[in-house]
């Protein structure tokens, strides 16, 4: 039964962005012909055309795929890490796109590796499999909103992520619509965005060892450890969340660079985003019992993002 689970959450998957996918695809094949306003309308509005997709094939049809599997959103968070590249490649093919070859594979190598990296640190968490759960994030706001959850899910988890993710994609437009020479901005983007992308691994690999080696604990009957506070862990609570972060500002750099002075808007918000994740996860980890001191500890001696050495009150109360 779980085999059948698994396999029909993946068969969803690959087949509900098909529409969105066939009708870009018949676009390119047609935008030529004149004749058409279709078409037309299409090559002359390509961020219309990409929100409108976004709108119809994400929002509302994950949306009423997830009302089909009784409210079980889980689609939005494995395409969050799709979404991007398709995105990209949307904007490289358009017939209006015009860019710096360099720097146009640079960031499609880039945002490659970002993908992969976020869909491999996805299944790992799910134990390699489709639609299994949601984001806890869902479960208490649907425990919050009881009956009206359904409507209210729309707007809470579809829409407005269209406005963030189409906000931090804002950069892939801006990279294939300018062509101008290579700068060293570039060299410093590419930095960041990779440096964002080692952190982020090693961070989501390192909380993956730990969550293991207590579930083995667990197993055994032996003590659980609190909290992880070891690696990066040791120098930041969310490290995974700094290396997201740069992620999707080195990305802005790029358009940045190319004389888009407004586009760290997106990264901005993501940031803000982020923030109030935090604050929601630090919540949760101070209202589970065994933990509760260590992390409050934790979050006295420990920076938030930025990595730094722990504070020197760590070692007042080791001597206490």
């Amino acid at each position: 039964m779980a085999t059948h689970s698994n396999f029909k959450n993946a068969l969803i998957a690959f087949l509900t962005p098909l529409p969105s996918i066939l009708f870009y695809l018949s676009f390119l094949h047609h935008y030529h012909n004149k004749n058409n306003s279709l078409w037309n309308w299409c090559n002359d509005h390509p961020i219309l055309l990409v929100n409108i997709l976004f709108f119809l094939n994400v929002n509302v049809l994950f949306w009423f795929i997830a009302l089909l599997q009784s409210s079980l959103h889980w689609m939005i968070g494995l395409y969050w890490m799709v979404i991007p590249v398709m995105q990209l490649h949307f904007y490289a093919n358009h017939p209006m796109s015009q860019y710096n070859q360099l720097r146009s594979w640079t960031v499609i190598i880039l945002t490659w590796i970002w993908s992969i990296r976020m869909i491999h640190s996805y299944f790992r968490r799910e134990n390699w499999q489709w639609g299994v759960k949601q984001d806890w994030r869902y479960i208490d706001m649907s425990q919050q909103y009881g009956k009206n959850w359904w409507c209210i899910s729309f707007f809470a988890i579809y829409l407005s992520q269209q406005v963030l993710q189409m906000g931090i994609c804002l950069p892939l437009y801006v990279v294939h619509s300018v062509d101008k020479p290579w700068s060293f901005l570039d060299f410093i983007a590419i930095f960041i965005c990779f440096s964002g992308v080692i952190i982020a691994f090693y961070a989501d690999t390192q909380l993956h060892n730990f969550f293991s080696r207590n579930q083995k604990l667990k197993q055994l009957g032996q003590p659980i450890v609190p909290i992880l506070e070891k690696g990066l862990w040791c120098y930041s609570r969310h490290p995974n969340y700094l290396g997201e972060q740069l992620w999707w500002w080195g990305l802005a750099l790029f358009a940045w660079s190319l004389g888009h002075n407004w586009i760290f808007i997106g990264a901005f918000i993501n940031s803000i985003c982020l923030g109030y994740v935090t604050v929601l996860v630090e919540k949760r980890m101070v209202r589970e019992k065994y933990r509760a001191d260590a992390y409050k500890l934790y979050q006295k001696n420990t920076s938030v993002w930025i990595p730094w050495f722990k504070s020197s009150s760590n070692g007042k109360d080791k001597k206490k």
